[in-house]
């Protein structure tokens, strides 16, 4: 598994401008819901991307059935699914966007045959992290929540 330094993953979230989340729930309590509105919160455009729930409204974009139901402008795809669907949803993805910036799979997701079909072709793969953690860790957000995050700073806010 190819493991990212703190400087790409901070390059890699200040790049990307549209996330399909995939398994996104329209429950608030749930972890692909809290992720996807707090990126929504931190100025991306997140595109909802669950089969269950297509044709409603989630963070102000409608929901979509599939990866090849989302817009054409998406950079990055983040993955609330079982390892064992990551397969089917990288190559959709690669045949959605043949220029796709990055696949991401969530804590617990992890499928390194998928990942390296999706390096062959130039994509940027993070797997077993979650955008929202890595977003607050790398840009100094947790540290007001009392978390330490093994970054010295001399700012006080």
């Amino acid at each position: 598994m190819v493991d990212l330094t703190d400087t790409a993953l901070r390059d890699l979230l200040t790049s990307v401008k549209t996330i399909a989340v995939v398994g996104v729930s329209a429950n608030p309590v749930r972890p692909s819901y809290f992720v996807a509105r707090y990126l929504q919160l931190r100025g991306y455009r997140v595109i909802p991307v669950n089969p269950g729930l297509a044709g409603q409204e989630l963070f102000g974009e409608k929901v979509r059935a599939t990866l090849s139901d989302c817009p054409d402008e998406v950079d990055m795809v983040d993955i609330f699914r079982k390892p064992e669907a990551v397969p089917a949803l990288v190559d959709e993805a690669l045949a959605r966007w043949p220029d796709l910036s990055v696949i991401w799979m969530q804590i617990g997701v992890t499928h390194e045959a998928a990942a390296e079909t999706a390096r062959a072709r130039g994509v940027t793969v993070v797997q077993n992290r979650c955008p929202k953690i890595e977003y607050q860790r790398l840009f100094q957000e947790l540290r007001m929540g009392g978390f330490n995050t093994g970054r010295i700073s001399s700012k006080l806010s």
